[in-house]
């Protein structure tokens, strides 16, 4: 099966995840620079939610431009992550809304940690339908994806205790994956 209605379905939903954080994001009714004080807490929260979507949707294109071929497993794989970023805009509000509060910190990890895994679970199904001396198959080996989700499992619970080391954690995660895969580059460059 060619992949690439996979990659265009995918970039599709993603320019719409990031379409809908952004009309979070209400125009204030006056014409002061005082009147966006109070949105700062939404917009600090959609930058980092549109940095991790982005480092989502560039390691996600590095990935399949090094996938020869999907099938059905992948599909829903893929669909699988697509979900739980599609969750993304959702309590990117929330935390925004409610000035980083507790929950809502807690529970954008756990999504960040859903997604983490969803995108883990189809890194191994692509290597498992890929030849291991594939660009693929130097990949079942993930010491990025590894830390991502340590670094998330330990966040979680540790909003109930401070929700800015939670955040510390979120953004150490995403400066780890701000540059793609260097094995995936090195290859394709070749």
């Amino acid at each position: 099966m060619h992949k690439g209605r996979l990659e265009a379905f995918s970039d599709g939903v993603i320019a719409i995840i990031i379409t809908i954080m952004i009309l979070e994001l209400k125009i204030p009714d006056e014409n002061t620079l005082s009147a966006l004080v109070p949105l700062v807490p939404k917009f600090l929260s959609y930058v980092f939610s549109f940095a991790f979507i982005g480092i989502y949707w560039n390691n996600h294109h590095h990935l399949l431009q090094a996938a020869k071929q999907v099938n059905g497993a992948i599909l829903w794989a893929n669909l699988h992550l697509l979900f739980w970023l599609s969750l993304i805009p959702f309590v990117t509000g929330w935390m925004g809304e409610t000035n980083f509060s507790t929950i809502p910190v807690a529970v954008y990890g756990g999504i960040l940690w859903f997604s983490g895994l969803a995108y883990f679970i189809l890194v191994q199904v692509l290597v498992a339908n890929h030849d291991e001396n594939s660009i693929i198959g130097m990949l079942s080996k993930d010491p990025k994806g590894i830390m991502s989700m340590i670094l998330y499992t330990l966040a979680v619970p540790l909003a109930f205790v401070s929700k800015w080391i939670s955040l510390s954690f979120y953004i150490c995660v995403t400066i780890m994956w701000l540059i793609p895969d260097k094995r995936i580059e090195r290859k394709l460059m070749e």
